[in-house]
């Protein structure tokens, strides 16, 4: 592992950060920075650092501080405010008490923060408190573990670091922990460093660069020693090709995605879904077609920072039957079902360690891992699932490296579940509170209009995961990197052709490779002719036949067929128009061709209700755009509007507003919100149709 520090840098932290917040904790900062960067030394929120200064009161009375970073931010991303400053010198007072409950030193934090705004600090506070250096860095790095976590681990430890590392015995985190670091360093004062066996590594100096340097050269001995002893790698019993892995993976995906599951009490939302991150690369595949893959998959976590992400153990699936659908299913639905008993009596077991006010997590799977495909990484949304997939990555990895040195020695039961329990880790999970869609994925045809983007963008801000899909092109391009600027991970887009069977399956395809199914497909894609029946283009006509009914009977098909797989239900709505109910004159291809399609979405409602499949419309009036958006319909058909009505752009829409009972000007916005009343199950409805037209008599659905 490479020194990345570098004098200009650091500079540039002191003069951005170091007038409000201090010379120190600005090269404290740019300490943090350089270890979040590398996810071989932490991962998501893990590890933590700290630095020792000096800060004046209101009174000008100069008092020692510690700034520790607080619980649950993250190294790669930390800003100023994601350290917090606590009185020093009443911290290294509680090394003189024999024991302290989390609740007590959670409390003895709060109540001498240097800011009572602050943030809570790390549940690590006190080990960096007791540790007497000015800077100290706690990582948790790839090639510690490989050690640290082996029968034979202190001895190798001291064979690759040095005399002059003192090696802990597990310590369960927080005043344990640091009363343990604290009498170490009493017996080895000399030490310049200390691994935590399966835990990780704490550095120290009177310089941010020396603390630092000091982990990337102890770091950089261990990959070393690793690699020199690695003795019997494992041997693959079979290579699976990435593409076979990925062609399975659709087939896969939404089965297992629809077996995690969780019911609810809410007969109208009844399941509690994950979305999936598939993990598939080389590396996954040979250590899941190994020979002693499913011995090593089933140890203990690295370290337990991984357990409130992952469980105490991962789902493994014994010789999957990939080429009998019914087969697999069983096999999945069965292996899961056993890991949720066993789950529940490993919480049994040990329940009078349960503290009072922690949610029991439920009992699925964070982690399947499939010979044949790879490893399905389940979470409550993309972020979790994208978590937990880099957890499972850097975790075969290690321990495929121990594997190849000797026998996996992880923590015991008993270790595991007092900190998978534990009140300080648990409130690193809570977040905003939950919005109505966050654990749903939904699929959007003809996105790139102005409907289609409001649509997307109202079900983006409700928590919704979001594929946008339309014809490949800029529109679409610049639909998804707008939406991805505000919704990040949430938003994917995938180049869709809805008259093509291929295309469609590709597009769908796309979807669950990254999120693993769909709960919502929005059906939206559509065009408009204008013309007279006599004088009607006959293959204007078949264009319009194409595009508006069979882009819809190609999709709707293809949802019946996932949402069977997934067999938890969804929703289908498609945007049908007024003019369903209401046909205009010289707009009879447009009429007739989305009548058609609404016909098809009233009996899909018949077909799918078996199912848990709902399926409604929305029938709006003109929308002409979507902020900078304009419509695709209505610059094809709006200049012959405007001529046959002597009207302006503004005049048009003006007209269009007028002509509503409610003199409103109805946006895409307007069409976003009918899709999410349905989208989120209001009322025990299919088969119905919403007019968002301000009022139109004639056009009301009757």
């Amino acid at each position: 592992m490479n020194n990345r520090w570098s004098d200009d840098k650091a500079a540039r932290f002191i003069k951005e950060y170091g007038e409000k917040w201090g010379q120190d904790l600005a090269i404290g900062l740019y300490v943090a920075s350089l270890i979040g960067a590398e996810n071989q030394l932490v991962l998501h929120g893990g590890g933590n650092s700290s630095v020792k200064t000096v800060r004046a009161n209101l009174l000008g009375e100069n008092i020692h501080a510690i700034f520790v970073k607080a619980s649950g931010f993250d190294m790669a991303s930390i800003a100023p405010n994601g350290y917090t400053g606590l009185d020093l010198d009443h911290l290294k007072k509680l090394d003189a008490l024999r024991e302290l409950s989390d609740e007590d030193m959670v409390n003895e934090f709060r109540t001498h923060l240097l800011d009572a705004r602050a943030a809570t600090p790390s549940i690590e506070t006190l080990v960096h408190a007791f540790i007497p250096a000015k800077f100290v860095d706690h990582t948790h790095p790839d090639s510690i573990l490989a050690l640290s976590n082996q029968t034979d681990g202190e001895r190798f430890l001291r064979e690759a670091l040095g005399d002059d590392v003192a090696v802990l015995t597990y310590s369960p985190p927080g005043f344990k922990l640091a009363k343990a670091v604290a009498a170490e360093l009493k017996k080895n004062p000399r030490a310049r460093a200390m691994v935590l066996m399966r835990h990780g590594l704490l550095t120290w100096g009177e310089s941010a660069r020396d603390s630092y340097g000091t982990t990337i050269e102890l770091t950089s001995r261990a990959e070393r020693y690793v690699e020199q002893h690695a003795r019997t790698p494992l041997v693959c019993k079979a290579s699976t090709s990435l593409s076979l892995a990925e062609q399975r993976l659709l087939d896969v995906a939404p089965v297992v995605r629809g077996l995690l599951a969780t019911p609810t009490a809410d007969p109208d939302r009844p399941w509690a879904r994950a979305v999936l991150q598939p993990l598939i690369n080389r590396e996954v595949l040979n250590f899941v077609d190994s020979d002693r893959g499913r011995d090593i998959a089933l140890t203990p976590p690295l370290t337990a920072d991984h357990l409130i992400r992952t469980k105490p153990f991962y789902l493994w699936i014994e010789d999957p039957h990939f080429d009998d659908p019914g087969e697999l299913r069983r096999q999945f639905s069965e292996a899961i079902r056993k890991y949720a008993a066993d789950y529940d009596a490993y919480v049994a077991r040990h329940a009078k360690d349960m503290p009072q006010g922690v949610e029991r997590m439920d009992s699925m799977p964070r982690v399947i891992l499939v010979p044949g495909l790879g490893a399905l990484c389940a979470g409550k949304d993309a972020h979790a699932a994208g978590i937990i997939s880099d957890i499972a990555a850097h975790t075969i990895a290690v321990k495929s490296q121990i594997a190849a040195m000797g026998a996996y020695d992880g923590m015991n039961e008993s270790d595991l579940f007092k900190m998978e329990y534990r009140i300080l880790q648990h409130n690193k999970l809570q977040g905003d509170k939950p919005l109505p869609l966050g654990r749903h994925v939904a699929l959007i045809t003809g996105a790139a209009g102005a409907i289609g983007s409001g649509i997307a963008q109202e079900l983006l801000e409700q928590g919704c995961h979001v594929a946008v899909t339309d014809l490949e092109g800029q529109a679409l391009r610049g639909l998804v990197e707008e939406l991805k600027g505000a919704f990040g991970a949430r938003v994917m887009g995938a180049a869709l052709d809805v008259t093509n069977r291929d295309s469609v399956a590709r597009g769908f395809g796309e979807v669950i490779r990254a999120w693993g199914g769909i709960d919502l497909v929005v059906l939206n894609a559509g065009v408009a002719h204008v013309s007279s029946l006599a004088e009607m283009n006959f293959e204007s006509f078949q264009k319009l036949e194409k595009i508006n009914i069979e882009g819809t009977l190609l999709p709707l098909s293809e949802s019946a067929r996932f949402f069977k797989l997934q067999a938890t239900g969804g929703d289908i709505v498609v945007v049908s128009t007024k003019n369903v109910f209401a046909p205009g004159a010289r707009f009879g291809a447009y009429s007739a061709t989305k009548a058609a399609s609404h016909q098809l979405a009233r009996i899909a409602s018949q077909e799918l209700a078996e199912s848990d499949v709902r399926v409604n419309m929305v029938a709006p009036d003109a929308v002409f755009s979507h902020g900078a958006r304009k419509s695709g319909l209505w610059a094809e058909i709006g200049p012959e509007r405007m001529s046959a009505r002597g009207l302006s752009p503004e005049g048009l829409e003006e007209y269009y507003r007028d002509r509503n009972l409610l003199k409103a000007r109805v946006t895409a916005r307007h069409v976003g919100k009918a899709v999410l009343f349905f989208a989120t199950r209001q009322t025990p409805t299919t088969g119905a149709t919403i007019p968002v037209d301000g009022g139109l008599p004639d056009a009301t659905p009757r």
